[in-house]
């Protein structure tokens, strides 16, 4: 499988990527210049879009921070939706631009689990990421429509992780499943003994997943110390997703980083290092 599809190879140039991260429930796009994350935007992930939809899209999302299609010279894209992963590769051909597809196949890093190519492209993005820009080894913690944890060796390959229902996603289906549970706000409540039924489900919800993120976080962090032969602090946590940034999501014990754009940083170090480029010189670290 070739890693970079191109009309014109000589036309990729470091200081114009376009980052496309393409989520069940999200599309995120950012706009590399020099090599540093210059914006970025977030959409509702449409799963049935046509390639002319989703490229109206991406354009639109570009001139909110006046730029457009015309700007970019290359292309970095990560999917868990196959049609819209193929749309982006359409849009590309079409563009005439360079495109890096993330996968077991060309994200590099070693992959050691069971069936590589079934791991989300996203995940592997957040793996490349980690090791290059925080070390190893470490675990990602990733706050999407699913809560994963991914975790990066020593010697800086990928050997799994876990993946719990995201938060979001249990509350609409608590909502959805129940005759008399309301849609809440995600708002950390004061204590654990919820004294009305909105402060019970937060309590449930917000408190509730903490603990099960510290909790699984905890004993991966163990796992991984215990193959690395070092002390679980040494094992670096990074926290992402579209939930990242959330006040209740900060205060979550263990954690050492917070980088909600951290898939899209990704997505450049893997498009510098397939296209020949040295990852530190993308001025990720600043």
């Amino acid at each position: 499988m070739t890693a970079v599809r191109s009309a014109d190879r000589a036309a990729y140039h470091p200081a114009m990527l376009l980052a496309i991260d393409i989520g069940n429930t999200n599309i995120t796009i950012g706009l590399f210049k020099a090599g540093s994350l210059a914006t970025s935007r977030r959409a509702s992930t449409q799963p049935r879009a046509s390639v002319d939809e989703l490229e109206l899209l991406i354009d639109g999302l570009l001139r909110l921070d006046d730029a457009s299609f015309a700007d970019v010279s290359a292309i970095a894209s990560a999917s868990v939706v196959p049609a819209l992963g193929a749309a982006v590769e359409s849009i590309a051909a079409r563009r005439e631009r360079p495109v890096v597809v993330a996968s077991a196949g060309t994200v590099p890093l070693a992959v050691r689990v069971d069936r590589p190519s079934e791991v989300g492209a996203d995940r592997l993005v957040n793996a490349l990421a980690a090791a290059r820009l925080h070390g190893t080894p470490a675990v990602v913690v990733d706050f999407g429509t699913a809560t994963t944890l991914d975790c990066v060796a020593t010697d800086g390959a990928y050997v799994g992780g876990a993946i719990a229902p995201g938060l979001e996603l249990g509350l609409e289906a608590l909502a959805a499943r129940t005759a008399k549970l309301p849609r809440i706000e995600l708002r950390s409540p004061d204590r654990a003994i919820g004294r009305d039924t909105v402060s019970a489900m937060q309590s449930g919800t917000i408190i509730g997943y903490q603990a099960l993120t510290t909790g699984l976080l905890s004993r991966v962090r163990r796992e991984l110390a215990d193959t690395a032969g070092c002390d679980p602090e040494d094992v670096k946590a990074i926290l992402t997703g579209g939930l990242s940034a959330a006040p209740w999501a900060r205060a979550l014990d263990g954690i050492d980083v917070i980088d909600p754009d951290l898939t899209l940083k990704g997505l450049a170090i893997l498009h510098a290092e397939v296209s020949g480029g040295e990852p530190l010189e993308l001025g990720l670290l600043r």
